[in-house]
């Protein structure tokens, strides 16, 4: 005679992969939760950088005899790598721009006015009042924009003038001026 402990002892190999097909589905519905939310968090530590830079910007104007640039490429360029201006030394806002880029996953920030923006490119533009093959014609200007990883194909962008907007649009070659 046979015994029907046999069919007692546990789990029937379909129920095992039953439970294992609905906790991977569970763990990839989480997973991918988790990685909007990181992309949303790098946007925002890409946003607040940015946002200093505004502030940062004001104050170099301030003691670099109310312009954003005298010399293009110099101490005296708000956008410039060693910008830094008057005594006690202010610093441009390329520390801040390079903290968005860093944020948002990239490593290398073009800060030539000449060289026009675009996908996957952090960028910081600045010109002085009447520089040739820019918008600078009345005053002087500077804009930073960086690509946003939360919403791939967008940028955030901030300029001299107040304008802080997320767009599709990036800076043109000689463009201080953000879209939006």
């Amino acid at each position: 005679m046979i015994s029907s402990r046999a069919s007692k002892r546990g789990f029937t190999l379909i129920e095992l992969l039953v439970v294992i097909a609905i906790i991977g589905v569970l763990s990839s519905i989480v997973l991918s939760s988790l990685n909007r939310a990181r992309s949303k968090g790098s946007d925002a530590a890409a946003k607040s950088n940015l946002d200093n830079a505004r502030a940062q910007a004001q104050l170099f104007y301030d003691s670099n005899n109310n312009r954003f640039v005298i010399t293009p490429g110099s101490a005296t360029d708000v956008c410039s790598v060693s910008g830094s201006v008057g005594s006690p030394a202010v610093k441009g806002v390329f520390g801040f721009v390079a903290e968005a880029a860093r944020a948002s996953g990239y490593s290398a920030v073009n800060n030539t006015i000449t060289v026009t923006g675009g996908a996957g490119v952090v960028t910081c533009h600045a010109c002085f009042t009447g520089q040739a093959s820019t918008d600078c014609t009345t005053e002087g200007r500077w804009a930073a924009e960086v690509p946003l990883r939360g919403t791939p194909g967008f940028v955030y962008c901030v300029d001299s003038s107040g304008t802080a907007s997320t767009t599709t649009t990036t800076l043109g070659s000689g463009d201080t001026r953000c879209a939006g």
